[in-house]
């Protein structure tokens, strides 16, 4: 009997995936037009981790030389400008989430332990917050709307000409937390999936308090920690007790 390889299953479900992507969001401003709150479960329990599967299957990569992983992410940058001028604007959207994923990976490659990214994940949601609610998002959401379009990655809303946007600094975590999982041998599928609902959560929360938008990263980052609290606990206990190791 004859196996298919992982590389294979994962390059199959990744062009599943993508296949379902670029047809949803083809289609999306003819599509049915529901209330908002079928909306957000839609855009939360189906677009969302639809999207970031792409970054869950394409995780092996993470292993690839920091340099390419950098001048990958380089290159993908260049590519959605262009496009972005083009006005082909989904397909610069995932040119993005193919640039800060693998900026990410490469970012990740600093981390020599596990504790590294505990203390970012408990950092960034501050700063985060604060540019949200008082720093430079906040000045670039209510002043200058093209750029933040520019600088995000967008879930369109079924039947309607308007999306959900999420940052750049939050497609980037993503991928470092993700990336994280793999490095330290953490819960990897249980983080993808709790920090996937995060980010449906923080869009519920901004619709339920009827404010423009939310900071994303600290349900992120409790979406990457608490699926890992243990684990994370008991490598930073044996790195106090062995600190040689």
């Amino acid at each position: 009997m004859v196996r298919a390889s992982p590389v294979l299953i994962r390059a199959i479900l990744f062009a599943l995936d993508a296949a379902f992507l670029a047809v949803y969001y083809s289609t999306a401003e003819s599509l049915w037009s529901a209330s908002t709150w079928w909306d957000v479960a839609f855009l939360s329990l189906v677009l969302i981790p639809a999207v970031f599967l792409l970054v869950l299957l394409a995780l092996p990569l993470w292993r690839a030389q920091p340099l390419a992983l950098f001048l990958v992410g380089v290159a993908f940058i260049a590519l959605a400008a262009i496009l972005q001028v083009a006005g082909w604007d989904t397909a610069s959207g995932f040119a993005k989430l193919a640039a800060v994923t693998g900026i990410g990976w490469w970012f990740l490659g600093f981390f020599e332990r596990s504790a590294w990214v505990v203390g970012v994940a408990a950092i960034i949601p501050l700063v985060d917050a604060y540019s949200v609610w008082r720093g430079p998002t906040k000045h670039i959401v209510e002043h200058q709307e093209q750029l933040f379009t520019t600088l995000s990655f967008a879930f369109p809303i079924p039947g309607e000409n308007a999306s959900a946007n999420l940052g750049m600094p939050d497609l980037l975590f993503f991928a470092v937390f993700l990336g994280a999982t793999a490095r330290f041998r953490l819960r990897t599928v249980a983080t993808w999936a709790c920090m996937t609902l995060s980010l449906g959560a923080t869009m519920a929360l901004a619709v339920y308090f009827d404010v423009r938008g939310l900071p994303a990263l600290p349900l992120l980052s409790l979406g990457f920690l608490l699926p890992n609290a243990d684990l994370l606990w008991a490598q930073i206990a044996t790195r106090r007790r062995h600190p040689q190791k």
